[in-house]
């Protein structure tokens, strides 16, 4: 599947990002490794809306599971490289810290949908979730929020499954191909006004960028 609402792979700024995060890649183990790390560490862990497209995500700089997933599978199918959503169930404690202590007691403790992205390479779906950016990452570690032992890595070789939240995955719901209907419905029973849920989610990335600094 290439194109979808919010998936737009075909947005001129996603084609053109694309195509220069794969232009000096010898293969699409390599392109698929640079559009990793630009989603990695160019977008920068943060909360926002979930029925954003991802040329959103690619303007702001800024997105959570949702948002960065969405953004890493639509600048690979922009490049012609098959990649899918996986869906799973998360324990809120691997957001402990990381989010503002309002936004986190929120939270229900199983939380979901929390996607992460698969590409396709000789014959087999390999997982690369691009979730925590590397600074924050390390601040996570340095303040003790999640252990090197949970977390040994965020390095990805483009060959190997790398599931940076494995130890908190309660449930997998499989693999899909577009989860659009699903974003947009939650977006529909949010009761708090979405100017409200702007500030509440200011307040708790100004949190998560304190996390960032040294």
């Amino acid at each position: 599947m290439g194109r979808t609402e919010l998936c737009d792979s075909n947005n001129e700024e996603i084609k053109k990002k694309a195509q220069k995060l794969a232009k000096d890649a010898a293969a699409p183990k390599e392109a698929a490794i640079n559009i990793f790390y630009f989603v990695r560490d160019e977008i920068l862990y943060a909360l926002d809306f979930v029925d954003v497209k991802a040329s959103h995500t690619l303007r702001t700089r800024l997105g959570e599971c949702v948002n960065k997933s969405n953004l890493q599978i639509a600048l690979l199918r922009a490049v012609g490289i098959p990649a899918r959503y996986r869906r799973v169930a998360i324990r809120k404690e691997l957001l402990q810290g990381i989010f503002s202590g309002l936004v986190y007691r929120s939270l229900p403790e199983v939380a979901g949908p929390h996607p992460y992205c698969e590409y396709y390479l000789s014959g087999k779906w390999i997982a690369c979730q691009a979730l925590f950016d590397k600074a924050l990452f390390e601040g996570v570690l340095q303040r003790g929020f999640a252990a090197a032992s949970q977390i040994p890595t965020i390095d990805w070789d483009g060959e190997n499954d790398l599931i940076v939240d494995a130890p908190w995955v309660v449930k997998n719901f499989g693999a899909f191909d577009c989860l659009d209907d699903l974003w947009i419905e939650i977006a529909k029973t949010q009761f708090v006004p979405r100017i409200l849920q702007c500030i509440a989610m200011s307040f708790s990335n100004r949190h998560t960028n304190s996390l960032r600094k040294r």
